[in-house]
């Protein structure tokens, strides 16, 4: 977000100053600084993404929404161990006060700055569904010249959202962002690929500018922060006119020039094949890491149902697009079209996923819960996908998901396959976001994979705390899921493919074939032997089928089978 446009007016704590023509700055009538004070945070409104700050485990990212001023905030996403830390070093006079000041929203938020030389300050608020000020002040020591301030959330607490950081008080030498002017028209408007129902766009970036405007047939239609976008919720086979403008905070420039496109009749992507009472799940690399990279005909006969990966998002909030990765070496987008239908015709299951490790998609509101239910639909239409995968690792609000899953599956129809893929944490109990969320769509739920890796050791069912790699944690932690209220048919065991497919969290097949027959059969446990078998457990899920090719299918080889076989 923008920090205050206007060189003369800034927020000092809560108090307005306000810099005269004498060249001092009155502050409520308690005295006077001098001129020279500024903002000495650099990019204090995440305006230029997330420039001049470092976030722990890449948790931080500038985001469209929610915004205090201008066109972007910071979002920082708690996960694990993590609690989402944001610093910058900023440079100050010694023996200095300087005025921290931020606006939070969303989970627990803190805001403070440490080095100064004397004491280190910090304040925080526990979640806010709007945007609250955080102020603190602290004094440099006689030498420091440079202090780092910070913000972070909550280790299993929402992701939390800032904007506008201030650090006021003397330059320390380093300056502060100069204000912005309003930037020229975009250039080059070009319409790419459609569907039924959207339009993608993209255009030249502009200098200067940290938003752009997209404007249908003379309306606004929609505010993002990159140079691209797609425009949904169109009527088929219809011709539209767009337009695009550049932003910032000093204003808006003028409209590019028109470029027009016609919209796709509608098509359908039929029902797909039921889902097997005992199916194997197993994630498609939409990219090249490392592992084998397969296009979908490649795909392990063993695996029921295949979970493409991943969807990405765009700047509006809730949408999501797919970009098939040339990296996997399809020719043209309809080959691998064709690849999904004859996945389909042999009775697999072909979703899309939605998130990963660094995908990030926000459903917080009801347009956002929309917006995904109609883009994700879109691309069921568009490809031929039949469901969706939940992988949202940064943070769910279950109340707008389930929204958008409702509305998803109203327009999809009863043989839409719905999956998810919380981690470890995310299934302690039934008062996560994602254990409400799948309880809440348990009717139109398919499977929920929990994936067993990349956690460390967890509790049980039975309040012991179990090593991660144990069949003790692979059924303690299903039995949490089991007593919570899903059904045996929508529990599966997520584990990774091969050592290389996961951080942590590796079991050799054997482990895992243990731990189905200790639930279905009560055969096989290690120490925690459940007080009741599900003989309807849905099976078993692995990262990825790529991993799986590169240890020569290893594990679908050995789990597979297994599965296949449960009572």
């Amino acid at each position: 977000m923008d920090r205050t446009t206007t060189r003369s007016r800034r927020w000092l704590g809560s108090t307005l100053a306000l810099a005269v023509g004498s060249g001092l700055v009155l502050v409520g009538g308690a005295g006077t600084a001098q001129a020279a004070d500024v903002n000495v945070a650099k990019n204090a409104g995440f305006e230029s993404g997330t420039a001049n700050w470092t976030c722990s485990a890449g948790s931080g990212t500038a985001v469209s929404s929610p915004v205090r001023t201008g066109a972007r905030a910071l979002k920082a996403t708690p996960g694990g161990q993590d609690h989402a830390k944001c610093t910058q070093v900023v440079a100050v006079k010694p023996n200095s006060t300087y005025t921290l000041s931020a606006w939070v929203q969303g989970g627990y938020a803190y805001l403070g700055a440490s080095g100064t030389g004397t004491t280190d300050v910090s304040t925080w608020t526990p979640d806010s569904s709007s945007w609250k000020q955080l102020t603190t002040t602290f004094t440099t020591g006689a030498s420091t010249t440079s202090v780092t301030v910070y913000t972070h959330g909550w280790y299993g607490q929402a992701a939390y959202h800032v904007d506008d950081v201030s650090v006021f008080g003397p330059d320390g030498g380093g300056g502060t962002d100069p204000d912005p002017v309003v930037p020229a028209t975009p250039a080059d408007l070009a319409a790419g690929s459609v569907t039924s129902s959207s339009v993608a766009l993209n255009w030249n970036a502009v200098s200067g500018a940290t938003g752009y405007k997209v404007y249908r047939n003379g309306t606004l239609d929609r505010s993002v922060s990159g140079t691209s976008a797609t425009v949904t919720g169109l009527a088929a086979n219809t011709t539209y006119q767009f337009q695009v403008s550049a932003t910032n905070a000093a204003g808006e420039s003028a409209k590019s020039a028109t470029v027009s496109a016609r919209t796709s009749e509608v098509t359908t992507p039929g029902p797909g094949p039921a889902v097997p009472k005992h199916a194997l799940t197993g994630y498609w690399q939409n990219f090249n890491n490392g592992a084998t990279v397969q296009k979908l005909r490649d795909v392990q006969a063993q695996y029921d149902i295949i979970a493409v990966s991943f969807a990405d998002s765009t700047a509006t909030p809730g949408q999501i697009v797919f970009n098939l990765d040339p990296a996997v070496g399809y020719a043209s987008v309809a080959d691998f079209k064709a690849d999904i239908a004859a996945k389909k015709a042999a009775g697999k299951s072909v979703i899309i996923s939605v998130g990963g490790e660094k995908g990030n998609v926000t459903v917080n509101s009801d347009a956002s819960a929309t917006t995904f239910a109609d883009s994700a639909y879109a691309l069921m239409q568009e490809y031929g996908f039949n469901g969706v995968d939940i992988d949202l690792e940064h943070g769910i609000n279950s109340t707008y998901l389930t929204k958008a899953l409702r509305r998803l599956s109203a327009k999809a129809g009863s043989s839409m396959v719905l999956t998810m893929a919380p981690q470890t944490i995310d299934m302690q109990n039934t008062g996560t976001e994602y254990f409400k969320t799948a309880l809440a769509v348990k009717d139109i739920l398919t499977v929920v994979n929990m994936q067993y890796y990349n956690s460390g050791s967890m509790l049980g069912c039975d309040g012991k705390v179990y090593s991660q790699g144990s069949v003790d944690f692979l059924t303690a932690l299903a039995c949490i899921q089991l007593q919570g209220g899903l059904d045996a048919s929508q529990v599966g065991l997520g584990v990774p493919a091969s050592t290389r497919g996961a951080g942590s969290g590796y079991v050799d097949p054997s482990i895992v074939k243990n731990a189905l027959d200790c639930l279905t059969r009560g055969t096989g446990c290690g120490t925690f032997k459940p007080a009741q078998t599900w003989p309807n457990l849905r099976g078993a899920m692995t990262w990825s089928t790529n991993w799986d090719a590169t240890a020569g299918n290893a594990w679908s080889n050995a789990v597979g089978p297994h599965v296949h076989n449960l009572p």
